[in-house]
Order: C-alpha cells, then structure tokens, then sequence
C-alpha cells in the first residue's frame, strides 16, 4: 500500500477528481454549458478537509476539464458513479503504478467495495462527511486504513459549505446549487439510494437557509433525490424560502402533486420546476420495483395541478419493466404529449449492482453484461421479458424523437405555456440530445 505522508516542509497536497461519464465524449459532453449546473461532491469534499492539515487543493471534473495525467499529489480522491466507474479505475490504475496513493468513494465504490479495493488505497463507503475528514487525518499520520464505512447514526448537521470557489463558475448555466436533504423514504427495487444510503436525512433548515443567504441567488437548484421524502421538513423549508424571493427547481415525487397544502407552499416558497419519477403508465410495472406510490396517480391530473401554480415539470419515464411491451413506447409518448409535459424524458431500466433489481435478474441469468461503461440508463444490460434487447433500444429512441419532434413540442408548450422563455430553449436542447443519441452514448474516456 502506498501511504507516504506529505513532506514536513509543506502542506498535504490533495487531488480531487470526478471522472468523465457516460455523457462526456469530448471533455463539454453534450450539452457543454448550456444544461449544466455545478455539481456538490467535490466542494463538498473540499470544505471538509481539516484546517490544521494546510492542504493545497485541486479540483478536476472531467465533463469540463481534461485531468493532468502528470498531476503532482500527496493523495488523490476520485468520486465514482456506476457509469464511470471503468474510467475511473482505469486513473486510479495509472496514479497507483506514479507511487500516488488513491482512494475511492462515491456511489459505485458504496455498492461494490470489494471491486472498487482492488485500484485503490482507501475506499470510503456511504456519505464522507466524518470519515473524509478521518482519512485524511490518518494519512497525515501514516497510518491510513484500507476502508472507511459510513456511521449508522450518522447525521446531515453541522455540514461546512461547500468550496464553491474552487470550481470554474462559468463553465455552469447553474451556478447556485444546495442540498437540504438526502436519501429517500421508498425503496424502489431498481434504486440505488436505499442500497447505498438507507433512509432521509435532513439538514436544519436553519443552515440551509444560511448556505443560501451567503450565495444570494436569485436561482436555484437543489439536488436533493426527494425534497418531500418528510413532508413536515418540507414544510417548514418552503416557508423559510418564501420570503428570499428566490426561484428553484429540483426533485420530488409525484406525492407533492396531491398534496395541496404542501405543493402551494411550494410554489409560495418559489418552485418554478421538478423533475419527477413518473416512471411507467403500468400499474404492474410500478407494483413490480415497488414504487406503489404511483399506482392510484392520474398522470394528467398532476400536470394540471402543477401548472395551474406555474411549476414546470420533467417528467422521466423507464422502459423495460417486465410488463412493458412494444406497444409501451407509443402509449407513454402519447401521454407525454397529451398530457402537455414540459419536459419529458426517457430511460432503460437499469440494474444497478447492488439493487434488488440486479439480484433478482442475475439470479434468473438476464444481465447481459457487467461492463459498467454501458450502465447509463440509455442501454439495454439484461434481457428484456417482454421484447428483444434490440427492441427496447430503438423502442426507447423513438419515444425520444416523437416527443421531441416540433409538432409535439408545439403541442405540449402551447398547451400549457409555462415559463415559455425557459421550456422553450430547454426542449431544443433536448431535441438535440434526441436526434443525437447514437453520439453520445457509445463512449469510452481517452486511454492513459
């Protein structure tokens, strides 16, 4: 194991890197700025780094920046997704083979700590914010473990602000981006959140309404899975929100919808946009992984619901349940369309390793491949029950191009008109992205 403490002359020198993912073939990927909003992990890791250790600090997101191969570090931290978790051993691989001690944590290394120990040094599994700060004290002293596991108590308070500055601001439409909560309070069977993460957790709202007055936004995003996973602390969020007079989008589910007290304070509080887990039009499908909650919804009755409060919703639907057949792409494209959704999008079913989802289909010999490249929800991984793999590709591709065909981008906006100025732009970007998915979903990251 390589753990070589910094030079007493100087501080510990820290490298942190998100590797490029499935949508990043030329380094901007296929939105380059306009779409892009600033991520939180690496800030986040960055504001945790103990003070007493005068670390210097780099930052690398690889969707906007090549990563120096001949970067110059006392330890490197890579944040790894399924996705690009081949991309990311393969950096780990060539920073171990320069005597550069690496350590590895994100989701996937969370789901397979095993695999992700076989290129790393350290792995941090779960959240790192006491375990980051652990680690780094124990390489300052020579004496890092191979393993850092997350407490079970552990608790969303007390959380620094995240090294916003250490991140090139305009390379992000989005600059103002915050959690407030994590985690989820369902247990979807395709999802990795309950595997990786266990249950919500919420910050005061008392911080969160401070990391928001520091950035004076007049915009924002929060990232949080599910914003409504405890309905009361949402509550009290959206009140503290209103009178900051600022607009923000970010993610719930469709719970929010038909809950009247809770979706006006919402847009009291300032909501202007969601992106919500519709998921299938299957009632069997959404019995299947277990998302009950969206089984008694009229799918067109939220929309209405939220653009009578002039909240702009994406809507994301799966492909490739167990009860989904051919005809489920134009069945859900027609919705999409009818029901005037501003935003929709489409995905394959996915069997994250580590889910329930991908144990039942390794148990009945469906996954098709484990090579983790091709695990971004735009390709087919495991074999379908009720149509080819084939079909479920191009099935899904098609529902992309016939919602964003112009007729149908016409029909949905004009049907609505909400936000025109913001859905209008947004929908030619996805335009783009649907004519265009050929391109960017056959990617490798460059050797090294």
């Amino acid at each position: 194991m390589n753990s070589v403490s910094p030079s007493p002359r100087r501080g510990l020198r820290v490298a942190l890197l998100s590797p490029r993912g499935p949508l990043y073939k030329h380094g901007s990927g296929i939105w380059k700025k306009s779409l892009r909003y600033m991520p939180l992990t690496l800030t986040t890791l960055a504001a945790l780094v103990p003070e007493e250790l005068g670390a210097e600090l780099r930052l690398f997101e690889e969707g906007i920046d090549d990563i120096p191969l001949d970067l110059e570090a006392d330890l490197v931290g890579l944040s790894v997704i399924t996705g690009s978790a081949t991309r990311s051993y393969e950096l780990a691989d060539h920073f171990r083979s320069r005597g550069l001690p690496v350590v590895l944590g994100g989701v996937h290394p969370t789901l397979l700590p095993d695999e992700a120990a076989a290129h790393a040094d350290a792995v941090v599994v779960g959240y790192a914010e006491e375990t980051w700060p652990e680690l780094l004290r124990d390489f300052a002293a020579g004496c890092l473990k191979p393993r850092y596991d997350m407490a079970p108590d552990f608790r969303l308070e007390n959380v620094p602000i995240p090294r916003r500055d250490l991140l090139p601001a305009d390379h992000y439409f989005t600059r103002h981006t915050i959690e407030a909560t994590r985690g989820c309070n369902h247990n979807c069977e395709f999802c990795v959140v309950p595997t990786a993460w266990g249950g919500p957790r919420q910050r005061p709202v008392a911080e969160v309404l401070a990391e928001v007055r520091a950035m004076n936004p007049k915009k924002l995003l929060f990232l949080d899975l599910n914003l409504v996973a405890n309905p009361d602390y949402a509550r009290e969020l959206f009140r503290a929100l209103a009178p900051l007079g600022i607009r923000w989008g970010g993610l719930s589910t469709i719970d929010i919808a038909f809950d009247d007290e809770l979706l006006d304070l919402a847009a009291a509080g300032g909501c202007r946009g969601l992106l919500i887990g519709f998921e299938s039009l299957s009632q069997a499908s959404l019995a299947e992984t277990r998302k009950l909650f969206n089984t008694t919804r009229d799918y067109g009755d939220a929309m209405r619901r939220f653009h009578d409060r002039k909240i702009a919703i994406m809507a994301c639907f799966v492909f490739g349940f167990d009860h989904d057949t051919r005809d489920s792409f134009a069945e859900t494209a027609e919705l999409a369309i009818e029901a005037r959704i501003d935003l929709p999008r489409f995905a394959i079913v996915t069997p994250f390793p580590g889910t329930p989802l991908f144990r039942r289909l390794k148990a009945d010999g469906r996954i098709l491949t484990e090579d983790w490249d091709l695990y971004d929800a735009q390709h087919v991984v495991f074999r379908p029950a009720r149509m080819t793999p084939e079909e479920l590709l191009r099935g899904t591709e098609w529902a992309w191009k016939k919602v964003y065909g112009l007729s149908s981008i016409a029909k949905r906006l004009l049907g609505a008109w909400v936000q025109p100025w913001v859905s209008l732009p947004a929908n030619l970007g996805y335009r783009f992205y649907a004519r265009n998915l050929h391109r960017f979903y056959t990617c490798r990251g460059a050797p090294v």
